[in-house]
């Protein structure tokens, strides 16, 4: 919203997703970012299948 990049960063805990962005920073995303954002997620979900 302040027209600054911020990065969100997507990890697993346990048998959880955990998105996270800087504190007090909201996101706007543009269309080829909820792209990209939905691939992390895709790809955590995956992974955390793989495992267990």
């Amino acid at each position: 919203m302040a027209g600054r990049k911020r990065d969100l960063t997507v990890f697993i805990s346990e048998d959880r997703v955990v998105v996270m962005a800087p504190p007090g920073e909201a996101a706007v995303l543009e269309p080829l970012d909820v792209g990209r954002l939905r691939a992390a997620l895709r790809d955590a979900v995956v992974t955390m299948g793989k495992r267990g």
